[in-house]
């Protein structure tokens, strides 16, 4: 049986177990998935240990730096995004190590949601990890411009220099932000404790832009209940990010590409019913 697994502290609210059954159920793979609870001062040697014989694993807060740094070699968005989400057991024993976070979130904005990203004004909110992960593919589908709005204007502004030469990327403190947008993608996680970021609502072009939010629960986030209140054209939750970069890591372990769009379905139907 082929192993795989995903790391995190805490673990037990993951959907990851489940998506990659269904995925592994539907393409006709036959494999064993399963959570582990990492120990926080030990990740290496944890996950070291079950590389002894396990073939792939994902990991998710807050082990995403420790999993670059033990990966042998890196993927290009891997490398730039400075933080890794999938790791790949190599034919000589090595690990490879990816990040289809961003993907993720771009395959889900086309695919699943018709949002064509070329030439748009996307706002992208935060300046961590998500953000991180998500710039290299954003820029690759050629927007118009690309901002970075953070808190700490330095942190945003960082995250510019160091992607400048994938495109137009331009930082932004939230108080600088006063004209409308195509695209604002929610990358903080205010949303977990029903918190938004504090951004005018001159930002949303009435009926027109389109918001996002990477986070996702049972009921509307606080940032796409914010989208609807000041009349955007559509406001998602990043359930579908969660799906479409999962399919990302089966594809790079199992050379074999699932459709999402089910498992997507399944996901919405067991929230909907709590």
């Amino acid at each position: 049986m082929d192993h795989y697994v995903v790391f995190g502290h805490p673990i037990g609210h993951s959907k990851s177990p489940l998506i990659h059954r269904l995925f592994a159920e539907q393409t006709g793979q036959t494999l064993d998935y399963q959570a582990a609870l990492a120990p926080l001062d030990r990740f290496t040697a944890f996950a070291k240990h079950f590389f002894e014989s396990g073939l792939g694993a994902n990991v998710t807060v807050p082990f995403k730096e420790e999993a670059y740094r033990m990966a042998d070699l890196l993927t290009e968005r891997g490398r730039r995004a400075g933080a890794v989400n999938t790791l790949a057991r190599q034919a000589d024993g090595s690990l490879l190590g990816d990040n289809t976070d961003g993907a993720g979130l771009v395959r889900d904005l086309k695919v699943n949601h018709g949002v064509a990203l070329k030439d748009k004004r996307i706002l992208l909110l935060g300046a961590g990890g998500a953000v991180r992960g998500a710039l290299e593919p954003l820029l690759t589908e050629e927007p118009h411009v690309l901002v970075v709005a953070n808190r700490t204007v330095e942190k945003a502004q960082q995250l510019a220099q160091e992607f400048a030469d994938l495109g137009p990327i331009l930082p932004a403190g939230y108080d600088w932000l006063e004209e409308p947008v195509d695209i604002i993608i929610n990358a903080t996680s205010a949303s977990l404790s029903g918190d938004l970021p504090p951004i005018p609502p001159i930002l949303v072009q009435r009926g027109e832009t389109f918001c996002y939010d990477m986070m996702y629960a049972q009921e509307p986030t606080a940032f796409c209940r914010w989208a609807v209140q000041h009349h955007a054209g559509q406001a998602v939750d990043g359930l579908g990010m969660l799906v479409e970069q999962a399919a990302e890591a089966f594809y790079l372990w199992r050379g074999v590409r699932p459709d999402s769009a089910p498992v997507l379905a399944e996901l919405r139907r067991l929230m909907a019913e709590g």
